[in-house]
């Protein structure tokens, strides 16, 4: 591993910044910055340093990876502080009825639900609101040309679709389909059929079902599931391995630090014998 040290100005006097980087194992080339107090005290993250601080300084712009203070988001923070400041002083109350939206990790907006379990309450519903919205033909071709991208901003192989997924429609590639079943999963409650008609083969435009994705109809046999139950069981002994050889890395870095701390600790002492 290779340390680096220095002032960091962006703090009170008297405060370090430690960047180590690493050289070898799978997170070889990655970079941690840590954090020391005058009294020698570390700093593993931007909660444990604010929690440290307290009142003494505002943490809300400053960069826990580069040392400094974000100009940017200082600016913000006053523009919205002296925004909050001034809707304080006016008084009004806020008038919005809208359901707020629930934070999910999923990728669609999920309502939250109104209870209304009082017997003098009556709920109304409006049937046309209940009804889904009709889809557009091909809408999932508007997929198209998109790629994924892993952490190291390297695009993701694509994946290879069992031989019997065939698309459906004019121009549908096998991104397209793959788009298609992802959406359909995502979208909707019900089973993933294919095209059931027969028909849609020869005109997709007047026969094709929206609420299934642009494939012909498919059976998953024994085979497909057991070669899925492969795929995952690979996965699986590769994500372990890599989790196991990330554990053991920063069991190393924990036992350099404290050598090196005890190394200091012998030093300052002989120091203080002379």
């Amino acid at each position: 591993m290779e340390k680096k040290r220095w002032d960091c100005t962006a703090l009170p006097k008297g405060w370090k910044m430690e960047e180590v980087t690493r050289k070898s194992g799978l997170s070889a080339g990655k970079s941690d910055v840590y954090y020391f107090s005058p009294s020698g005290k570390k700093f593993r993250s931007k909660p444990q340093l604010a929690r440290y601080l307290g009142n003494q300084m505002d943490l809300s712009s400053f960069d826990f990876r580069t040392g400094k203070m974000l100009m940017s988001k200082l600016n913000k923070n006053r523009q919205r502080l002296r925004y909050d400041n001034n809707n304080q002083n006016k008084g009004k109350p806020d008038l919005n009825t809208s359901l707020p939206v629930r934070q999910t990790a999923s990728i669609f907006k999920q309502p939250v639900t109104k209870v209304t379990n009082h017997p003098n309450n009556k709920v109304k519903t409006d049937p046309q609101k209940a009804v889904d919205q009709p889809r557009q033909l091909f809408w999932e071709k508007k997929l198209g040309g998109l790629n994924a991208f892993d952490i190291a901003e390297e695009l993701v192989k694509t994946m290879e679709l069992p031989k019997g997924l065939q698309g459906v429609g004019p121009g549908c590639t096998d991104k397209t389909l793959l788009s298609a079943i992802a959406s359909a999963l995502h979208t909707s409650a019900a089973p993933i059929t294919g095209q059931l008609s027969a028909a849609v083969e020869k005109n997709p435009g007047v026969w094709l079902n929206t609420t299934q994705p642009l494939c012909k109809a498919f059976i998953v046999t024994d085979e497909d599931i057991r070669k899925q139950e492969e795929l995952v069981y690979s996965v699986r002994k590769r994500l372990e391995e890599a989790l196991m050889a990330d554990m053991m890395a920063h069991v190393e870095e924990a036992s350099n630090d404290d050598e090196a701390l005890k190394d200091d600790g012998n030093g300052s002492e002989d120091m203080e014998s002379v």
